[in-house]
């Protein structure tokens, strides 16, 4: 029964598995064929990936991925710390008034991407911001700084709470405290929060269509991928670009982690000693 139970559970886990990376395997697969068809009637070959740096529209795909890397990385970064000292401030709340907070700052995460998509389009039209980089660097941060709170949260819960305590009374001062003791320690949870806010922005699609404004001609990836894959489908060169996407951030997201699990495995063999 055991055994039974045991082989249950892990094809459950394959089929699960299985459901959520096959057809990336398949893309990636596919990207080596130079065909839309997904056959590899010209053999395997790397001339879908030539066709990023050689393409006609290899200028404006560069930079579109530029106005990515630009938004997702000035927004990430403005949205951690925004995230960093608002979960600081949550976090020494009253349990009520924490409670609230907690559940207001759910809100744009549980909420429909399209509804806060419109949301800050009325909101930049009624106070006249300016179309353009300004109008999407304030909305990503908007939408990535819950993220970066539901991550650094969890760190301040398990930090003893009497290390800051202990720093103040050792003479150190409110902003030493913060930046030498509690900061340093929930420093993964920051740096899972900026990447889950970088991610977040690379992948958005629906708020930046919506607040980009047309006459700016700005697009990211996705707002180009959407108005090249509508006019004439996706071309193969679209398939190497995705893979290439993949394969970045499993690597980041794999590199994040690897460092995190190397630190407590120093920290686990130090307190063995």
């Amino acid at each position: 029964m055991v055994k039974l139970k045991g082989f249950l559970e892990k094809s459950y886990l394959f089929i699960i598995l299985a459901i959520l990376y096959a057809p990336i395997i398949l893309l990636i697969i596919y990207s080596f064929s130079n065909s839309s068809n997904f056959n590899f009637d010209q053999g395997f070959n790397f001339e879908a990936y030539i066709a990023i740096f050689k393409s006609d529209k290899s200028p404006d795909l560069w930079k579109a991925v530029g106005n990515t890397v630009l938004i997702a990385s000035v927004s990430s970064i403005i949205a951690t710390v925004m995230g960093t000292f608002a979960s600081i401030g949550i976090f020494h709340l009253g349990k009520r008034m924490r409670r609230l907070v907690e559940n207001v700052n759910q809100f744009p995460i549980i909420n429909s991407e399209i509804v806060m998509a419109v949301s800050l389009m009325v909101f930049f039209v009624t106070f006249a911001f300016p179309e353009g980089y300004l109008r999407l660097i304030i909305a990503h941060i908007a939408f990535c700084t819950p993220y970066v709170v539901l991550n650094v949260l969890p760190k301040l819960e398990s930090m003893d709470p009497n290390i800051y305590e202990a720093a103040l009374d050792l003479g150190a001062n409110p902003f030493k405290a913060l930046t030498k003791v509690m900061i340093p320690i929930i420093t993964p949870g920051i740096v899972s929060g900026f990447v889950m806010a970088f991610i977040m922005s690379m992948d958005d699609f629906i708020i930046t269509q919506i607040n980009k404004g047309a006459a700016t001609g700005i697009n990211t990836l996705s707002t180009y991928i959407y108005s090249d894959a509508r006019v004439q489908g996706l071309e193969p060169f679209w398939y190497a670009i995705f893979s290439i996407i993949f394969v970045a951030v499993l690597a980041l997201v794999l590199s994040v982690n690897l460092v995190k699990i190397s630190k407590q495995k120093k920290k686990d063999r130090e307190g063995a000693k």
